[in-house]
């Protein structure tokens, strides 16, 4: 049995084609802040499996939340569907999507990574070198921190609105707040530029992001997009703001269908 959830939105019944959608941080897969719910629209002719990760939304907490462990869960559920699926991951989720992907190339039909983390994609630009450098010289989240006083000062503390601090949001915080550095992945991007299936990379324009978010987080962002659609012959898609699926919807979900299609 899997060691993850997984809400299926179908209206095909059962007949359409799979997709796997992988979350980011403080979210779970079908949160309308984060997640992916204003994809579901797409399950008219798709069956949209939304996975939990592991200590996010109705998934158990089975220890520190790990990128390595997110792909071994993903290539387990690919695993179980006839001929695989499309796979979609945002940030931290579009990490795990790419090494399942790469680990197991023949269970994935194509891969959309939206502002994936695959930070050694673009060592050394400098954006990314100065959030490497932030992240060295941290001390880490004190113990007395809690996880309403995370989101505040992530979301807040930068210019951006809060979301609802409920139980759920809150435990998905908790639940990235120890979650494994992304920075310490080596993303596989030459099993990526041999697959047979294609890749689209989906990033922001951040141009109306307030500051610090814009340079702190979506510079570097920007840059992983760039990389990794660069190095693995992605089609690269901007889109004006910095959550590309739930702010413009319309349009990620219309290069979605085109993908697909």
């Amino acid at each position: 049995m899997s060691a993850v959830h997984v809400t299926v939105w179908d209206e095909t019944g059962g007949a359409g084609v799979p997709v796997v959608f992988v979350h980011n941080i403080f979210t779970w897969g079908s949160d309308e802040a984060y997640g992916f719910a204003a994809q579901r629209s797409l399950a008219d002719r798709y069956r949209l499996l939304l996975v939990d990760r592991r200590g996010y939304g109705r998934s158990p907490d089975t220890g520190r939340s790990d990128f390595d462990t997110d792909a071994d869960d993903l290539v387990e559920l690919l695993a179980r569907l006839d001929g695989g699926a499309h796979l979609v991951g945002h940030g931290n989720g579009g990490l795990a999507a790419m090494l399942a992907a790469g680990r197991r190339p023949g269970l994935v039909r194509s891969l959309t990574l939206i502002q994936p983390s695959a930070f050694s994609a673009a060592a050394g630009h400098p954006a990314v070198e100065a959030l490497l450098e932030r992240v060295r010289d941290s001390a880490g989240v004190p113990e007395s921190v809690t996880p309403e006083q995370y989101l505040r000062a992530s979301t807040e503390g930068i210019g951006m609105a809060m979301p609802d601090p409920g139980p759920q949001r809150l435990r998905a915080v908790a639940t990235s707040m120890r979650e494994r550095p992304v920075w310490e992945a080596a993303v596989p991007l030459e099993p990526l530029r041999a697959a047979p299936w294609p890749t689209l990379v989906i990033c922001g324009t951040w141009q109306d992001a307030p500051e610090p978010y814009r340079t702190y987080v979506g510079e570097p962002l920007v840059a992983c997009a760039e990389a990794v659609a660069g190095a693995v012959g992605a089609r690269l898609l901007r889109v004006d703001g910095y959550y590309p699926h739930t702010q413009q919807p319309a349009t990620v979900n219309a290069a979605l269908r085109e993908l697909w299609g």
